[in-house]
């Protein structure tokens, strides 16, 4: 009878531990998923944000470029009055004064021998800046040309500019008739407003903080002031700054940005120029007028940043 009791109780502690060690026992994990656990955390320990490129977003950016240009004119009227002449130049034409490619381009004391670009912007978008630039043309009449002549002057006849070839309407424009040129400059100060797209992608360019090639097209208005340098009816030669009168502008171009912060840009630039008041002599009462279309060719250098 006791083995009996002895039996029962020893089957009972067996039933008992068995019972416990199923209700503790947790499920093995997968090893496979163990694996994907841990690689998993390590990418997470691992992952860092790409920073954007310098040359990916423009907003915020300055810049500034200096540069080189060649301009084209129509030609035009100019209408000359004082207090004993008023006439009429008809269809004048004229040239720019290149220096071509020369160290007084970088010379500050002889920078505004040549003709010259200085521009200053910055970006309010990526795509769209605002700046102020001045373009710093020369207009040169050129001279012994013979044009259509209307009104009158005095001691006509007496400064070489009626040979006996030409016809009675017309007049030529000796040096002892008129000198005229704006050549310390045909000075345009402008405002402009641009548009820059970036195209490095048709090139197949990848790191444009390396190289980035950009379009540009923009429209800009400002004032006309030149240096005109006039002798005119055998008077004192004139030679001083004067607000004549204002231009309107626009413009393409491309531009070729490399190391993020450093550009070269080409532009082709066309626009109006209508001076209504030029100072011919120390007299304020002596006046030119003209106005006319200009065709302009920059290449200009520069640099691109953040402040």
């Amino acid at each position: 009878m006791n083995n009996f009791f002895k039996i029962v109780a020893i089957t009972l502690s067996l039933w008992t531990l068995s019972s416990s060690a199923q209700v503790t026992t947790t499920p093995p994990v997968s090893d496979s998923l163990q694996v994907m656990t841990v690689n998993d955390y390590d990418k997470l320990q691992n992952f860092e944000v790409s920073p954007a490129r310098y040359t990916a977003h423009n907003k915020g950016k300055f810049y500034i470029f200096w540069g080189g240009n060649r301009g084209s004119f129509t030609k035009s009227d100019i209408h000359f009055r004082g207090n004993d002449y008023d006439f009429t130049l008809e269809n004048v034409a004229a040239d720019d004064k290149p220096k071509g490619w020369h160290i007084d381009y970088i010379n500050p004391a002889r920078m505004t021998i040549p003709q010259t670009n200085l521009r200053i912007g910055y970006f309010i978008t990526d795509k769209y800046n605002i700046s102020i630039g001045l373009d710093h043309m020369k207009y040169v009449m050129r001279q012994n040309q013979v044009v259509d002549f209307k009104g009158h002057y005095p001691n006509e006849g007496s400064y070489n500019e009626r040979p006996n070839n030409i016809a009675n309407n017309e007049i030529q424009l000796t040096e002892d008739f008129l000198t005229f040129e704006h050549t310390d400059g045909l000075n345009y100060i402008n405002t402009e407003i641009s548009r820059v797209d970036d195209i490095s992608k048709l090139f197949r360019i990848n790191n444009t903080d390396k190289i980035q090639i950009n379009i540009t097209e923009g429209v800009g208005g400002g004032i006309i002031f030149p240096k005109t340098n006039t002798k005119l009816l055998n008077k004192e030669r004139y030679d001083e700054f004067n607000v004549a009168g204002f231009g309107l502008s626009a413009k393409a171009g491309l531009n070729i940005t490399f190391l993020k912060y450093f550009f070269v840009q080409a532009e082709l630039k066309g626009g109006y120029i209508n001076m209504n008041n030029i100072r011919t002599t120390d007299s304020r009462s002596d006046k030119a007028s003209q106005d006319f279309f200009f065709l302009e060719r920059v290449i200009a250098f520069g640099g691109i940043f953040r402040i």
